[in-house]
């Protein structure tokens, strides 16, 4: 029994013994004897631990029985506290530092540094960590092109491509010239498809050879291949986040990857769980195997279908494949500059960029073909941060600051929240050549009209390496173009002719949660040159114009 049944089986006993009468007195007195008789049982092995002046003290009936129930909840508390506590860290193993930024004057740090000193530092993933270890060597790319256009689009390919390293073929309808030493891919001319039906009315039958082109490179029986990945011949292909990306994916599965348009409309007529191929999408090799033999079947079922790619998202549902998105795969339907989205690329490895041809080229007074080269040097020193946005604020000019990595730097007057800031400036035109905020997949903000809140544009010169310290440094000349008179009086950025820009190499940025970087400005201007550092955001930093009194 309980020791509060006990309890109140007494607490009745007692009510009855008071309304007997005085006849039975005795009998009472009899049954409180036996009560504090089991009373003082209950208590004897507490009693012999009592110094002899308790023991002779008279015991309360009720106080005794709310020791007994109050003593073994005491110590159950200590136990359990106890087995709570050995679950934490050790206070040792717990830094109580956090390394200040590198200048004060940075107006993105949240918390004053002495709050900031008892943080705890965010320990890091272990280095080198990929689930699957895919190497360029195990990508096949098959990229789809035409002789009438091969003279002008093969210098897109030979900007990305890697000779001894890549592997794949560029797939034509007829041959054409070659001269000996281009780092060109292997070229092959397609096998004849004049026995498909093809009836679209605005289409071209060339979507029918474009179709086969994975099934065709895996026909030539290549080793150890893991990967297809398929693309156009106006693509650019950053072949280091290409692997970053597919080594996420278990090659033994059936994965088809890729990204949908910019454009609605182009979505809707097509669809919105397609890969558009321009942009380049890749298929596992087991998932080649299967579409490989089931294709040719499949592409008779379809004769109504605009182009390749719809194509072959009409055999991935047969097989019950969905699309795998990553953003990283640019299709581009757009027309015009594409500042815009370039300067505010999404949190995630740039994988590609499709109709070099449509769009302008990304650096002004470079052709095309020369300003994807030109981006690609910056690569070759830092891929993983190529195109990825850092924001900041000068406290003491009030002016926003946007980097796009090897790329472009926006110096604008002026406060604009980082909300804001990450969304895509409408530099661009749309599909069909409307400038429609409601055209595309994705929010933007309107290029901005007022003289004094336009942004000053610094282009990516150059970028070296400083092996010593693992970083980059990168040089930024500004764009100069006609600029309306500004009565604002502030502090104008058209002082500054350079933008320096030092990082830090983080191969393994993607390894961890995505996330914005975080820059920092160096308080002087020297030479018309301002310097920011860029990297990893510290605990407590975020982008937010601090007052200057917090300083």
């Amino acid at each position: 029994m309980s020791l509060s049944m006990l309890y109140a089986e007494n607490i009745g006993s007692m009510k009855q013994q008071n309304h007997h009468h005085d006849q039975q007195q005795e009998d009472k007195l009899k049954q409180n004897k036996r009560y504090k008789q089991s009373v003082a049982g209950i208590f004897n092995p507490f009693r012999k631990q009592m110094n002899s002046t308790q023991q002779r003290m008279p015991q309360n009936r009720f106080r005794g029985l709310i020791i007994y129930l109050l003593l073994p909840m005491a110590l159950l508390y200590i136990v359990y506290s106890n087995l709570l506590f050995r679950k934490g860290p050790a206070l040792s193993d717990v830094s109580n530092k956090i390394e200040a930024p590198p200048f004060n004057h940075s107006s993105n740090i949240s918390l004053p540094i002495e709050s900031m000193k008892e943080s705890h530092v965010v320990e890091a993933p272990p280095r080198g960590y990929l689930p699957y270890d895919t190497r360029l060597e195990h990508i096949a790319f098959g990229i789809a092109s035409s002789s009438n256009l091969w003279e002008i689009r093969k210098a897109y390919i030979k900007a990305w491509w890697r000779p001894n390293e890549s592997r794949g073929v560029v797939w034509l309808d007829k041959k054409v010239l070659t001269k000996k030493g281009e780092a060109l891919p292997e070229i092959r001319v397609s096998e004849d498809t004049s026995r498909f039906k093809y009836s679209n009315r605005v289409g071209s039958r060339s979507a029918l050879r474009i179709t086969r082109v994975v099934s065709e490179t895996l026909k030539l029986g290549m080793k150890d291949i893991r990967w297809f990945v398929m693309g156009d011949d106006d693509t650019a292909f950053i072949v280091d986040n290409v692997v970053r990306v597919l080594s996420k994916y278990d090659h033994t599965q059936f994965y088809y990857i890729g990204s949908a348009s910019e454009s609605h409309i182009q979505n809707i007529l097509f669809s919105y769980s397609m890969a558009f191929g321009g942009g380049g999408f890749a298929i596992s090799y087991p998932l080649a195997k299967e579409l490989s033999k089931m294709q040719d079947k499949c592409i008779q079922r379809y004769p109504a279908l605009y182009g390749s790619d719809d194509r072959i998202q009409a055999c991935m549902a047969e097989l019950g494949v969905p699309l795998t998105r990553e953003l990283g795969f640019h299709q581009y339907d757009v027309y015009g500059n594409i500042l815009g989205l370039l300067g505010a690329h999404p949190v995630t490895p740039l994988v590609s960029l499709h109709h070099l041809d449509v769009v302008y080229p990304i650096f002004p007074s470079m052709r095309r073909a020369q300003a994807i080269s030109h981006l690609l040097d910056a690569a070759k020193l830092d891929s993983a941060s190529l195109m990825q946005q850092s924001i900041c604020y000068d406290s003491t000019r009030y002016w926003s600051i946007s980097v796009s990595w090897g790329f472009v730097v926006q110096i604008l007057r002026g406060v604009m929240s980082p909300r804001e800031l990450e969304m895509p400036s409408r530099t661009f035109y749309s599909w069909h050549k409307r400038n429609d905020y409601t055209a595309y997949a994705f929010n933007t903000r309107p290029v901005v009209r007022h003289p004094c809140q336009k942004p000053f544009l610094f282009y990516m010169y150059k970028v070296r390496i400083d092996l010593e310290k693992n970083q980059t440094i990168g040089l930024y000349y500004r764009h100069r173009t006609f600029n309306q008179r500004c009565n604002w009086k502030m502090d104008s950025p058209e002082k500054l002719n350079f933008v320096v820009v030092v990082k830090k190499i983080d191969d393994d940025r993607w390894l961890k949660a995505p996330r914005r970087d975080c820059c920092r400005i160096l308080p002087k201007i020297k030479n018309s040159t301002m310097i920011l550092t860029v990297g990893n955001c510290r605990e407590g930093e975020i982008s937010e114009l601090q007052p200057k009194k917090m300083l």
